[in-house]
C-alpha cells in the first residue's frame, strides 16, 4: 500500500490509484459515489478523474474499514460520519505498526543473512 512519502505528486490518474492501492478502478468509482464527502477527484474537461493525496489517504481509510475491519458499507459510512477522529486515530496507529513490523522483518532478514 502507498505511504505518504510516495504521494508527492499533486494528482494521480484513476489507473495509478487503482494500482497503488490494489483496488479495481470500478471500485474507486463506486466508492466515490458512496463517500462523496471523502473522495472528490478533480475532473478535467474530458471527464478524466485525478485524485489528490488527500483523496488517496481517505480511500486507504475506507479500505481499512471495509477490508481489514470487515465492516459492511453502511457500517463504514456510519463509522466515518459519527467517529471519524477515532477511525483516523486507529488507522494511523495500525499503519505505524505495519511500518514497524516491516522494519523488524528487514532487520531480522539482514541478521539472518549475516549469520550464513
Amino acid at each position: 500500500m502507498a505511504t505518504s512519502d510516495s504521494l508527492s505528486k499533486t494528482y494521480f490518474q484513476i489507473s495509478d490509484v487503482a494500482e497503488l492501492l490494489d483496488v479495481p478502478a470500478t471500485t474507486l468509482r463506486f466508492w466515490e459515489k458512496e463517500f462523496p464527502t471523502l473522495i472528490s477527484p478533480y475532473r478535467n474537461s474530458g471527464g478524466r478523474r485525478y485524485y489528490s493525496p488527500t483523496d488517496i489517504e481517505n480511500i486507504r481509510k475506507i479500505i481499512y474499514l471495509l477490508k481489514e475491519r470487515g465492516l459492511k458499507l453502511d457500517a463504514a459510512k456510519a463509522e466515518l460520519t459519527h467517529n471519524r477522529a477515532g477511525v483516523e486515530k486507529r488507522f494511523e496507529v495500525i499503519e505505524r505498526l505495519k511500518q514497524m513490523r516491516e522494519q523488524v522483518e528487514q532487520l531480522l532478514s539482514a541478521l539472518n543473512s549475516k549469520r550464513q
